[in-house]
């Protein structure tokens, strides 16, 4: 949603001062702060947008306001800050400005224009100070209230609320629904952490005065999604798209949806949506990547995946799951490159030790794959899967004491299984303790129950060898 066509200069009257002064008011969406009050609500964050003051549904940045006033009466230091400010010229408005507060500490307009400049400096702090004095010297303007609001939710200060919530009882002064509307939606993404019933309240508050508007019901959809509101929030991002096709936020909100509901189809077909809009997207194609292997089609899982990667080498997270659907997909050694490259820069990471022991182990390369289980329970010592691959590894290198000893060790952590049953049996039947050997075959035979027929049969015939004859 594209607002740019609403930026730039507004002449609006402000009570109180002289004519043809240059006031500008800094009236921004907060979609930006959206993102602190939601940060970590929202399982959809391929296509998350950075901290500032503009975000992909929304680009209120800087409203520019200006006034007619008696220039005969306009201080003259106030016209000379102001047309420092049409040029961008900052740091020379701020001083002229800061002078001539000094001289006119009640004089709002030019507190106003400091809190602006200041802004536009990056003095956060300075800024809010300017603001506050603003609206200390009066405060039934809608504009102070609502710019020190949103500058205070920028500094994730608890205030904002109390500033924007005035600024929902004031009028603007000029484009009334458009600034009520901006005010609304600021607060209930401020509140929305603390309070989401009264967020979604405001959110619809904002909805009713600008129906066009798709951002009350991204917000909306968000807040719901990190609820596990699911229905509601799918209902809310449908009524996004109706307003707005191309929203990423609903389209990939959408897709989330319907993953963590099984509903694989449906999230393949918004995320190759969403790719259409945005091909170059690597958390997109990582996304897809995922839905397409929960769907088991592996091949083109790994496709997507391997596109992302391209797009963002460093994500590290999406290496390690290429390096499985490599491994699911027979491709163990390319499996270990990938663990073998993160493991230079994580060496004491015990998961990847295991994981690289397991793809060395699919390749029947038993002895290294036996180092990196070890090395990962050396890193690790209470990780009973590591234990398991240990233990499966040295019987296939026939170091049945080591077998035992494994799982021994994991005993401590998991109970044991009808493989590990057979396992032990096995080394035991191999070490001549045929009694021990017996006991778990029978074991295993009671817990199978028909899964394993061929270690069944080994086992039902080796019952047979070492038994005493009745």
């Amino acid at each position: 949603m594209n607002h740019q066509g609403h930026e730039g200069s507004r002449r609006m009257n402000l009570p109180g001062f002289p004519s043809r002064s240059l006031v500008y008011f800094l009236v921004s969406l907060l979609s930006a702060y959206a993102c602190v009050a939601q940060e970590g609500s929202s399982p959809q964050q391929p296509n998350a947008q950075p901290q500032g003051e503009s975000s992909s549904h929304s680009h209120h940045s800087g409203h520019h306001v200006q006034v007619e006033t008696e220039e005969d009466t306009q201080p003259k230091e106030l016209t000379e800050a102001e047309a420092s400010i049409d040029k961008h010229d900052y740091a020379s408005a701020e001083s002229v400005l800061r002078k001539f507060v000094d001289r006119n500490p009640d004089n709002y307009v030019a507190w106003f224009d400091l809190g602006f400049v200041e802004n536009a400096l990056g003095k956060v702090d300075d800024s809010i100070v300017a603001y506050r004095k603003s609206v200390a010297a009066k405060p039934d303007v809608f504009e102070s209230n609502l710019n020190l609001g949103l500058q205070l939710a920028k500094v994730g200060s608890p205030e904002a609320e109390q500033f924007l919530r005035a600024a929902t009882q004031l009028k603007p002064t000029a484009h009334t629904d458009e600034g009520q509307y901006r005010a609304w939606l600021s607060l209930g993404q401020v509140v929305a952490k603390s309070n989401p019933d009264k967020a979604l309240a405001d959110y619809r508050h904002a909805a009713s005065l600008q129906p066009h508007e798709a951002e009350p019901h991204v917000s909306a959809g968000i807040l719901l999604e990190s609820q596990n509101k699911f229905a509601d929030a799918e209902q809310e991002y449908k009524q996004v798209l109706a307003l707005d096709p191309k929203s990423d936020d609903a389209i990939t909100g959408l897709a989330n949806i319907y993953m963590r509901g099984h509903k694989f189809s449906e999230a393949e077909d918004y995320l190759r949506r969403a790719l259409a809009l945005h091909p170059d997207s690597a958390p997109l194609h990582i996304q897809l990547a995922r839905v397409l292997a929960a769907e088991g089609k592996n091949d083109a899982a790994l496709s997507e995946m391997e596109g992302g990667i391209k797009l963002a080498p460093g994500d590290e997270t999406a290496l390690r799951e290429l390096a499985d659907l490599y491994a699911t997909t027979g491709k163990s050694d390319l499996a270990e490159g990938i663990h073998r490259k993160l493991l230079t820069t994580h060496p004491n990471d015990p998961e990847l030790h295991r994981e690289l022991g397991q793809d060395l182990l699919r390749q029947t390369k038993f002895a290294q794959a036996k180092q990196e289980f070890l090395t990962a329970l050396q890193l690790n010592p209470n990780f009973p899967e590591a234990y398991f691959d240990l233990a499966f590894t040295a019987s296939k290198l026939n170091e049945y004491p080591v077998v035992i000893k494994a799982l021994d060790a994991r005993l401590k952590f998991q109970p044991e299984n009808a493989i590990t049953y057979f396992l032990r049996a096995s080394a035991y039947d191999h070490l001549k303790d045929f009694k021990k050997a017996a006991a778990n075959y029978r074991l295993f035979l009671k817990t199978a129950n028909g899964k394993y027929p061929d270690q069944e049969w080994q086992a039902q015939h080796r019952l047979l060898a070492i038994e005493p004859k009745k």
